[in-house]
């Protein structure tokens, strides 16, 4: 019995260290992020010698709208994460109107983004406008199509257990893909709109 209790124990403690989702998930995030990684240097190093006009550039940034869109996709991360709790317990009912919540958050940013967008293009800003603006534009927006890319998987998983078809491995996978969007834009945002 005392074999027995430890070996149980054991395989519940292997069980609480596995990653959520599947293997390939995880390197397709982290190779994802290392790319990211590389355009954040990027812009540190060109900011690094144009201070005086990154500077100047970012005040053009609407900073009310970047916090506004991190507290929408943090929003939508905590629907997503429940949404993944819920079908653990078996509540696909539920899980089925959470991921829907998170793809209207996902939504809601791409919108404002929009919005964003057309403030700069009104008065005349463009990504040819300097180099801050250059990557502002480059960054954003293939952030922006990590969200409509990230909506489309949590359109599909909603479908999928609103059906009672999903598993908890697919949900899982797409969080970890939404949990990755979600931290991308936690760390564009102070980079873009708040370091000096």
């Amino acid at each position: 019995p005392m074999s027995e209790t430890l070996t149980a124990g054991a395989a519940r403690g292997t069980e609480a260290r596995v990653l959520p989702g599947v293997p390939g998930i995880w390197i397709f995030v982290l190779m994802d992020m290392g790319f990211f990684a590389m355009l954040f240097l990027a812009f540190v190093l060109e900011r690094a010698k144009q201070p005086a006009l990154f500077a100047a550039s970012q005040e053009h940034l609407n900073v009310s709208l970047g916090l506004f869109n991190m507290l929408v996709l943090l929003t939508s991360s905590w629907f997503v994460a429940m949404a993944v709790q819920a079908l653990r317990l078996g509540r696909s009912r539920l899980a089925s109107a959470l991921l829907p919540a998170g793809l209207a958050c996902g939504l809601v940013f791409a919108a404002v983004k929009v919005v964003e967008y057309g403030q700069k293009f009104s008065v005349g800003i463009t990504p040819l406008t300097d180099g801050f603006f250059m990557l502002y534009f480059v960054l954003t927006f293939l952030h922006c199509l990590h969200v409509i890319a990230g909506v489309v998987v949590l359109a599909v998983l909603g479908l999928k257990a609103r059906r009672g078809a999903q598993s908890v491995t697919g949900v899982e996978m797409g969080a970890t893909y939404w949990h990755m969007v979600d931290l991308l834009w936690i760390m564009l945002f102070p980079l873009l709109y708040m370091a000096r």
